[in-house]
């Protein structure tokens, strides 16, 4: 599919409002039901979830982090975490796709003017989308940058490529990441469809197949000042800018795990055969070994999502409180969980296919799904850098590094 077949998204009806915590969940809840329904086909078809992505954007829950101050619910952690992993355990592409969008209004409360904070708050209040315009896949590391910004008349110039961007092909503001000549790094927000900003549909991953990602060609965009953020400011004192993004990528992985889980209960009940050596259990959910290996699983998904809402309550306790102790104290329990919820959704992806036998791979099921979703999102960041991390806070008591990645 080329980007000229796809219109470029509008909205024009106002988002419904959140008024609560519970209702958040509430509304999850129901989009998660709708959104399964077709789930295996989208995957299948890379057929990007455009109504999908409308109900979901339309329903608030893409507003609910945004403070009380200005007209949001402010929902807890506890709270933005169980929203992301419901809506990722039956669609884990639909999990995904506001996690940019939610990390961009995080800095947006921590480094935006209050004219910013007024005018971006009030557009995802009524329905607005950011998409994301961050990575680059030609330098030295993922945190190094070479799309720049530079001063032009009363504005900017934004010139550069950019890859990996889930959701920019269906926003309608795309936030690009940039350097400026000292090399330090902003946000230019740019309205989908500005001159010279083009995004290219050709995410071929073989997983997390529909986040509307791709290539974002950014010729000459000229972007007005009171539309960038110095977005370096949240990383040069302790914020909760790096574990907040951390903590929404682990969501979308227990979210994985779940639906993993539930896809091997299911086939097992549905289809799945005793083996031969066992003599008395008329049906594979009567094996012993399946038993016990579907306990196992339950108790790694049940410990993943304790460690997730661990970490939500120390998020919430350093936005309270910044300091070095509390951000790094919560960036190590984002750390822990994200590990868990990493080993569990490849873990139970991959305990799906043993339990459920041969037949589970044809691809009427599509269940393969579930493992290349995962083995996908989890290359996000490298757990075994949270392992040093994690290591060095406890027996050397040394702080993690502030980036987005911890």
């Amino acid at each position: 599919m080329s980007q000229d077949t796809i219109a470029l998204p509008r909205f024009e009806t106002i988002a419904h409002r959140i008024s609560s915590d519970e209702e958040a969940i509430s509304v999850a809840h129901q989009l998660a039901e709708q959104f399964r329904k077709e789930a295996s086909e989208r995957d299948r078809d890379r057929r990007l979830p455009v109504a999908e992505l409308d109900a979901f954007s339309q329903s608030g829950l893409w507003a609910i982090t945004i403070p009380k101050a200005y007209g949001g619910v402010g929902v807890s952690y506890r709270t933005l975490g169980e929203v992301i992993r419901i809506i990722s355990a039956v669609d884990p592409s639909l999990g995904q796709l506001p996690q940019n969008h939610l990390v961009v209004v995080e800095h947006l409360i921590l480094d935006a003017s209050e004219a910013q904070k007024q005018f971006f708050f009030e557009l995802v209040l009524k329905g607005a989308r950011f998409g994301n315009a961050f990575s680059e896949k030609g330098s030295r590391t993922v945190a190094e940058f070479e799309t720049k910004i530079s001063p032009d008349g009363a504005g900017y110039v934004v010139n550069g490529t950019k890859f990996f961007s889930t959701g920019a092909l269906l926003a309608h503001w795309i936030p690009i990441v940039v350097v400026d000549d000292a090399g330090l790094p902003h946000l230019a927000l740019a309205e989908q469809g500005t001159p010279g900003l083009q995004v290219v549909n050709d995410w071929s991953s073989f997983g997390q197949r529909t986040t509307a990602s791709g290539t974002v060609i950014i010729d000459q965009v000229k972007v007005p000042s009171e539309h960038v953020v110095p977005i370096y400011q949240a990383f040069a004192r302790p914020t909760i800018g790096g574990p907040t993004s951390q903590f929404i990528q682990a969501a979308v992985d227990a979210g994985i795990a779940q639906g993993a889980v539930e896809a091997a209960i299911s086939y097992v009940r549905q289809h799945a055969r005793p083996w031969i050596d066992d003599k008395h259990s008329q049906r594979a959910s009567e094996d012993p070994y399946t038993i016990q290996q579907i306990g196992d699983l339950e108790l790694r998904l049940h410990a993943a999502e304790a460690l997730l809402d661990r970490a939500a309550d120390k998020i919430s306790s350093a936005a309270a409180n910044p300091s070095e102790a509390t951000v790094a104290a919560a960036s190590i329990a984002v750390a822990e969980a994200k590990i868990l919820t990493t080993e569990i959704a490849l873990l139970a992806s991959n305990k799906l296919f043993e339990l459920s036998g041969t037949r589970s791979t044809l691809e009427e099921y599509n269940l393969d799904r579930h493992w290349r979703n995962a083995r996908t999102h989890t290359l996000h960041d490298p757990v075994r850098w949270k392992f040093h991390a994690i290591g060095n806070y406890y027996l050397n008591e040394i702080n993690p590094p502030r980036h987005p990645w911890l």
